[in-house]
C-alpha cells in the first residue's frame, strides 16, 4: 500500500513538472508575442485618451472602464475564438487579414492627418461617409462605442500578430497565450490611459497642497507642471497615436507584401536599412529600426491617401445603399 502512495505521488510530481514547464512555456511566448505586438499597443495606448477629452473628471474613470472592459470582450468573446477557428481551419487567411487590419490603420490615420492640416476637406469626407447607427442614448455611449470600434480593430491586429508569432502547436496552447497576452496588454493599456487622464486632476491636488515643508513646495512645483504640462503632452500623445496608425499599418502591410506582393519592396527596405547601418555601425540596431519605420510610415501615408478616395467613392455608396434597404441600419432620431 505504501509503496503504492509512493508511486502515485512520483506521478504527481511528474505530472507537476510537465505542467508547470507547460506555463513556463505559455509565458515564454506570451511576452515574445507581446513583445512584436508592441507597436499596436503603443497606438492603441495614444489613441484611447482623446475619446475622453472632454468630459467631467468624475467621468473619466467610469468611461475608461467601459472601454476597456469593451476591448476584453473584443479580445476573448470575439477575436480568440476566431484566431483560432483561423488558424486551424484557414492559416492561409491571417496574413491577408492582417494587411487589410494594417490598410484600415493606415486610412485612419491619413484620415486624422487631413482633419489636421485641411479641417474642411476632412468634414466633407465625414459628410460623404455620414454616420453610423450607434444607438447611444448619449455622447458619452456614443463615444464609448466609437473607442470600442477602434478598438476591435487594433485588439484584431494584436491577436493576428501573437497568433502569427506563437509557435505550431496545440489549440489549448495557442489559446491560453493569446488569452494571456489579450487580457494582459488590455490591463496594461487602460492602466496607462487611466494614469493619463488623471494626471491633470492629481496635479491640481498637489498644487492645492498647502504644507510649508520642502517636500509640499516640491509637490506644489509637481502639481502645477501637471497641470500646465497636460495639454500639451496630449496634444502630443494624439500625433504619436497618429503616427503610430500609419507606422504600424505600413509595417503590416510592408510585411504582408514580402509574402504577396513583389519582393523587390522588401529587399529595398531591407537594403536601406542595412546601408544606413554601415554608416554608423556602433548604432546600427538604432539606425536600422529608424530606417525601417520611416518606410513603413511612409508606405503607410501612400495606403492611406489612396483609400480616402476610395472610401467615398466604393464604400461610401454601398453603405448608404445598405443603411437603405436595412431599416436597422437607420440612424436613430436625435430627440
Amino acid at each position: 500500500m505504501s509503496i503504492g502512495l509512493i508511486a502515485l505521488l512520483d506521478d504527481i510530481a511528474a505530472i507537476a513538472k510537465v505542467a508547470a514547464a507547460s506555463l513556463d512555456d505559455v509565458a515564454s511566448q506570451a511576452a515574445k508575442a507581446g513583445a512584436k505586438a508592441a507597436g499596436v499597443v503603443i497606438d492603441d495606448t495614444a489613441v484611447t485618451p482623446s475619446y475622453v477629452i472632454g468630459f467631467a473628471a468624475k467621468r473619466e474613470l467610469p468611461i475608461v472602464a467601459k472601454i476597456s472592459a469593451g476591448s476584453l470582450r473584443n479580445k476573448l468573446l470575439i477575436l480568440l475564438p476566431a484566431a483560432l477557428a483561423l488558424s486551424y481551419f484557414l492559416p492561409g487567411a491571417i496574413t491577408p487579414l492582417l494587411m487589410f487590419g494594417g490598410a484600415y490603420l493606415c486610412y485612419e490615420g491619413v484620415e486624422k492627418v487631413l482633419e489636421a492640416i485641411m479641417p474642411h476637406r476632412a468634414h466633407s469626407h465625414e459628410a460623404q461617409l455620414g454616420t453610423v447607427a450607434l444607438k447611444a442614448e448619449t455622447v458619452e455611449d456614443e463615444k464609448v462605442a466609437s473607442a470600442i470600434k477602434t478598438d476591435f480593430i487594433l485588439s484584431a491586429e494584436i491577436m493576428a500578430i501573437t497568433l502569427a508569432a506563437v509557435p505550431v502547436g496545440s489549440i489549448l496552447m495557442q489559446a491560453f497565450v493569446l488569452a494571456l497576452v489579450g487580457t494582459g496588454i488590455t490591463v496594461a493599456v487602460y492602466g496607462v490611459v487611466a494614469l493619463i487622464v488623471k494626471a491633470d486632476d492629481v496635479g491640481v491636488a498637489l498644487a492645492k497642497n498647502e504644507q510649508g515643508s520642502a517636500i509640499g513646495g516640491i509637490g506644489r512645483a509637481i502639481g502645477r507642471s501637471l497641470v500646465f504640462g497636460m495639454p500639451t503632452f496630449l496634444i502630443f500623445l494624439s500625433a504619436a497615436g497618429t503616427a503610430a496608425m500609419i507606422w504600424v499599418g505600413g509595417g503590416i502591410v510592408l510585411h504582408g507584401l514580402e509574402i504577396y506582393g513583389p519582393p523587390s519592396i522588401g529587399l529595398a527596405v531591407d537594403a536601406a536599412a542595412e546601408a544606413a547601418a554601415d554608416v554608423l555601425p556602433s548604432a546600427a540596431g538604432v539606425l536600422e529600426w529608424i530606417v525601417v519605420a520611416a518606410l513603413s510610415g511612409g508606405i503607410g501615408l501612400i495606403i492611406g491617401a489612396a483609400s480616402i478616395p476610395l472610401v467615398e467613392l466604393a464604400f461610401a455608396p454601398a453603405w448608404k445603399l445598405l443603411k437603405n434597404i436595412i431599416p436597422g441600419c437607420q440612424s436613430r432620431p436625435q430627440g
